[in-house]
């Protein structure tokens, strides 16, 4: 059988063991932690340096996008004098979801408010052109739809796209 006492000193030694090892660990805590914190920022950094560059081009895409959904821009790109102003509005149509779908990555980049602006843009421009088109008489033509969507615009107090690029670019300026 086991003495008492050599029960005895390796309790002792168990206990002044444990102290040790609680002490290392609490002098030894806060390196750690500090030496995670580093490495958490340092991974944050890398990321961020990555994903800068790329939010930046979305934002320019954003800008461009709203450039080209702008009706003076568009109708040049559209160039339609032979058209009924249905087929202008189905071009119009077209084109503007095209430029869509090719920008609709860029979602993730931007914060949701510069988003919900190029989408409320995307919208206006289109119900614009739909509520020209469908004013004029059956036997206008896409030059006489053309004519009304830039006097429309003419009329406008604030220019829609320029804020809406405004607003964007305020956002980018968040960001630094």
């Amino acid at each position: 059988m086991i003495s008492i006492s050599l029960l005895l000193d390796v309790l002792k030694y168990l206990i002044a063991g444990l102290g040790v090892v609680g002490i290392s660990f609490y002098f030894i805590k806060p390196y750690i932690m500090r030496s995670e914190r580093i490495q958490i920022l340092e991974m944050k950094r890398a990321i961020s340096n990555q994903v800068l560059p790329l939010r930046l081009q979305a934002y320019e895409r954003m800008v461009l996008f709203i450039e080209r959904l702008n009706p003076s821009n568009l109708l040049l790109r559209v160039n339609a004098p032979d058209y009924t102003p249905h087929e202008l509005y189905s071009m119009i149509l077209a084109d503007v979801r095209n430029e869509y779908q090719h920008n609709i990555t860029q979602q993730i980049y931007v914060s949701n408010e510069a988003w919900q602006v190029v989408k409320k843009v995307k919208d206006d421009t289109l119900n614009l052109v739909n509520n020209v088109v469908r004013s004029l008489p059956p036997n206008a033509t896409g030059i006489d739809a053309s004519r009304l969507i830039l006097a429309h615009m003419s009329q406008m107090e604030e220019d829609p796209y320029e804020i809406a690029a405004t607003l964007v670019k305020k956002d980018l300026d968040l960001i630094f």
